[in-house]
């Protein structure tokens, strides 16, 4: 997850506050330059940041990653605990979709592993190095991260369906939701991965700079992918393993049905359309 803004990156940002300030009658184009810096700073700030991911080891990212599936589990739960205490009307999830975003709250201010955010600020130190080396521990970290993810994920969907730690209307909740994540098909359910990863990796790119914002960036954009039913692959791996631990749903649903296409997608909208275009954007400047 992106760390703060690097001490150079700060500099620059002094830099260029120190010219506006000497320079009261901004010369045209000056906040244009103001915008590509900032950029720039962001893109260095998730740099540095995911090489330090990279040479983590990999038991200090099996743990991270385990904390995060368990984490996750939270986003049905607030969510489901909401449904089931709210009336059925067509409004229910305006409200009931703020539940999603705590999952995402913790992980992301608890500096835990999750694998979509890895779909951008691992990228972009292979995309800067071009190597086999960074390649390579890219994919080690994406499949540590991606099975302890799932794991962690698991284990809170059969803790919550086969034990009374919520209850019976909650766990029918639980149910519901999973079912219409399933329910979707294979495509439709990458279409939608394709946005949720799209979200997720804008998310990690806004946050350096959104301060004391952060919270707010995670809650708005997790709650987009809420409401608009878009496949995550963590948040949705606590969903349809809950429905097929309570029997209403198939492992085939939750295998095939939903994570292979959510993987994809998530992958192809992080990647794709946040961290290559952010990073040329950014290389097309230098």
């Amino acid at each position: 997850m992106p760390a703060d803004i690097s001490a150079d990156s700060q500099s620059s940002h002094q830099d260029l506050d120190g010219e506006r300030a000497g320079n009261p009658q901004k010369e045209p184009g000056s906040s244009n330059r103001l915008r590509r810096a900032s950029a720039q700073a962001i893109h260095d700030a998730i740099l540095a940041d995911g090489e330090e991911e990279l040479s983590r080891p990999v038991m200090a990212l099996f743990w991270s990653g385990i904390a995060a599936g368990l984490a996750m589990g939270l986003s049905l739960a607030a969510e489901g605990l909401l449904s089931a205490g709210l009336p059925k009307t067509d409004w229910e999830p305006l409200i009931s979709s703020f539940g999603y975003t705590i999952g995402f709250v913790v992980v992301v201010l608890g500096r835990q592993q999750l694998f979509t955010e890895n779909t951008l600020t691992v990228v972009l130190p292979v995309l800067e190095q071009r190597t086999l080396s960074a390649l390579g521990l890219m994919l080690r970290l994406w499949a540590v991260i991606l099975v302890t993810n799932v794991v962690g994920t698991l284990l809170f969907a059969a803790v919550a369906a086969h034990t009374d730690i919520f209850s019976p209307d909650a766990r029918e909740a639980f149910s519901e939701i999973g079912q219409k994540a399933a329910e979707a098909g294979f495509w439709l359910t990458m279409l939608r991965a394709v946005v949720a990863g799209w979200l997720i990796a804008l998310m990690v790119w806004l946050l350096p700079e959104a301060g004391a914002a952060k919270i707010f960036v995670i809650l708005i954009l997790t709650y987009v992918i809420s409401l608009g039913d878009f496949a995550h692959v963590i948040a949705g791996s606590a969903e349809v393993a809950f429905a097929a631990f309570s029997g209403t749903a198939s492992w085939t649903d939750y295998w095939l049905g939903y994570m292979l296409p959510t993987l994809l997608g998530n992958v192809a909208g992080g990647v794709t359309f946040v961290a290559v275009l952010n990073h040329a954007q950014v290389q097309s400047k230098s």
